[in-house]
Parts: C-alpha cells; structure tokens; sequence
C-alpha cells in the first residue's frame, strides 16, 4: 500500500489559520514502482480540485458537524418529556434500568456532547468546479447567465469574506460551520442511477 503524505495551503484562504493540515491519501491502480513514480513526480507540486474531480461527478464528503455544547436527553436523543408534574424537572428519562445488572447500559440515553460529530455523507453531485479570481475573475458566468461576475455575493459570504481560489459547488449540504475542513472522496459505489449519470 503506497500513501502520500499531502497538506493544504491553508495559508491561501484568510481565514485565520496558518498551520496546514496534513492528510496521508492513498494511491491506487498500477504496480508498486508505477504508483511510487506517480507520487515522486507529484512531489512538493500543487494538485488542483480539477486535477482530482470533474464535473457531474458524485463523490463523499467527510468532516465535523457543527457544535452543539451539552445537551440534555430530550434534545440528544428524542425522548419524551415527563408529565408537567413531576418532581425533580421533567426533561430526563424516568428509570435508567433495572437494579441487576447493577450498571447503567449504554443503551440508555443519557446527557452529554451533541454535535462535533465525525459524519460520512454519500452521493454529492458536484455542479461546478470554479478557476480561481487570478485565472478567471468572472468565475460565475454561465451560457445560460452571461452577466460578468464573480462567485463571492455582494458583502461577501457571511462569517467567511470573499473566495478567492479555486471552489467547488455541490448539490445539497455538507457537514459543519463555515470554515470547517471538509475531505472529498470518489464514490465508492458504482454510480448507475439516472440521478447519479445525468449532466448538469
């Protein structure tokens, strides 16, 4: 198994970070010198999204959802509250087991971390795949929607500024804030589904 240690350019994105994060991504296909060579030809250079992924392609995103704090058993996991009555607060569960055995299962909800949670999400459809301002400064222009602009809206996009470099646009939602480090995968799947082939 042949890996390449890989690491952003964190420093390119102004968003207050300067340490890169650093990634071993696994190379596949080929024999062992092939894949060796691949890597060592890559080395210290710059691999760009499109060099990676194309458009209409579906592909995985992996990252932190959003923080939530503490959370109680009612919000963590959806049980019902206790009658209005009811002494000692009524957003709990009412018996956490039986006496014997004398321990608390872990199948019992109980109060603690929501949120920050590592999440695997299948089956994102990327829409576009946008050249930086430098290479392109009307990075938004479509043929269907000839006007000169740039992907940034007006004021920036909020709690993040303006984007600068290359950007990837796609369908649905992706786990955690604004700023959050996001890793993309190839489909582990083969993608057969009229949704999955069709082209935007």
């Amino acid at each position: 198994v042949i890996r390449a240690i890989c690491h952003t350019q964190v420093g390119k994105v102004k968003i207050g970070q300067k340490k890169a994060h650093i990634k071993e991504i696994q190379v596949n296909g080929g024999t062992t010198e092939k894949k060796v060579d691949f890597i060592m030809g890559l080395f210290e250079q710059e691999v760009k999204i499109a060099d990676v992924f194309s458009q209409d392609e579906m592909v995985d995103t992996i990252g932190a959802t959003k923080g939530k704090g503490i959370a109680g058993v009612v919000t963590r996991w959806g049980v019902t509250r206790l009658t209005r009555k009811t002494h000692r607060g009524l957003r709990k569960v009412a018996c956490i087991g039986s006496w014997h055995p004398a321990r608390v299962s872990f199948q019992v909800p109980r109060s603690g971390q929501r949120g920050y949670h590592h999440r695997t999400e299948i089956n994102k459809k990327i829409y576009r795949i946008g050249k930086s301002l430098k290479e392109d400064a009307n990075n938004a222009c479509t043929e269907n929607d000839l006007t000169e602009k740039a992907i940034t809206p007006m004021g920036g996009f909020s709690h993040y500024g303006t984007v600068n470099e290359d950007f990837v646009m796609l369908k649905g939602t992706v786990a955690g804030p604004r700023k959050r480090i996001i890793t993309m995968r190839k489909s582990l799947l083969p993608q057969v589904s009229r949704r999955a082939v069709e082209k935007i």
